[in-house]
């Protein structure tokens, strides 16, 4: 009551703005709860489950997908862990396993998916769904970061060349917006690559999205390196420490650690940004929805199935951002 008192009802305006405020939520929520559990039609939503999931995967092969599953789900129960763990060897352990088998998930990943080997072939067209969104933002980030963690450095070069090629890489980039260089990944990949190499839809969306993210992701960890007092830098080099051992050891380290609420936000938004694809007739988590909605028997059910594809986002948009503060509170 006391603290009521103090922050609600302190003065006369204060208290009418909260009667106010609180009639128009109960109003709002009423109005929603009412749609939600009365009048919305979730049949298109029950009918077309798999489609959001899985896309036009063959049934006779969905067993592969649930072993991606466990691959896309083996690096955040790693950080989960870590974040658990306290600072010790056993965390150091478990940070050089996620990283060692990082590479060994992502050849797995498309081994499984793609086929070829010992397994049925299955083109990427047949990829859609949440499977299709994960597998795209996951692999973006991957390649992005360390792509972004050299520009920042190369920025920071003394070697003018390095410096000004970088530099001019991260602001024209930067100063595109995302769905131009899609198009540009589709369009002009191809006419600058050999005929031989015939780079598929996805592979180019891929391309796309890692260009991007990189220059954005490169400005985050630029931040971070300038931070570094230099002294610790001359530190590490009486010490005997080489460039490669002082930014492995420690300019990295602490610089990660101080911008990675940035370095998660630009995550999330590389996520989110995979909507996009839907765009090139990539079937991912958006593209399969439209599709849904082009049916005869579920034309105008727009609200239902964006509502639901919006809340698949925010639990996983949420789920990075409970991991990156668990994270930072251990750090």
């Amino acid at each position: 009551m006391e603290w009521l008192k103090k922050n609600l009802f302190n003065t006369w305006y204060n208290t009418l703005l909260t009667i106010v405020s609180v009639v128009l939520v109960v109003w709002i929520a009423q109005g929603l709860l009412n749609w939600v559990f009365r009048l919305a039609n979730w049949s298109v939503v029950l009918e077309n489950v798999r489609l959001f999931l899985v896309g036009r995967y063959p049934t006779q092969q969905l067993w592969r997908l649930w072993l991606v599953l466990g691959l896309v789900l083996l690096q955040p129960l790693l950080l989960l862990l870590q974040a658990w763990v306290p600072k010790g060897k056993l965390r150091q352990i478990l940070q050089w396993v996620s990283w060692a088998l990082l590479p060994l998930a992502l050849l797995l990943t498309f081994w499984l998916l793609g086929g070829g080997f010992g397994l049925r072939t299955v083109r990427s067209s047949f990829w859609g769904g949440l499977t299709l969104t994960l597998l795209v933002a996951l692999v973006s980030v991957v390649l992005a970061f360390p792509f972004s963690i050299f520009l920042a450095l190369g920025r920071q070069s003394k070697l003018p060349i390095v410096r000004w090629v970088c530099t001019a890489y991260i602001e024209i980039v930067r100063g595109l917006p995302l769905i131009g260089i899609l198009f540009m990944a589709q369009v002009m990949l191809p006419l600058v690559l050999p005929s031989a190499w015939r780079l598929d839809r996805l592979l180019r969306a891929i391309a796309g999205l890692v260009l991007f993210n990189a220059a954005y992701l490169a400005e985050n960890v630029r931040g971070g390196l300038q931070s570094i007092p230099p002294g610790q830098v001359d530190a590490s080099q009486a010490l005997g420490l080489n460039t490669v051992q002082t930014l492995r050891l420690i300019v990295l380290p602490q610089a990660l650690r101080l911008v990675l609420p940035a370095i998660v936000g630009q995550f999330i938004s590389m996520f989110k940004d995979t909507s996009l694809l839907a765009l090139f007739s990539l079937f991912e988590l958006t593209g399969i929805a439209r599709s849904i909605l082009s049916q005869p028997d579920f034309l105008g059910r727009n609200a239902e199935v964006f509502l639901f594809i919006g809340l698949v986002y925010w639990v996983f948009c949420y789920g990075m951002s409970l991991v990156s503060r668990r994270l930072e509170q251990q750090n």
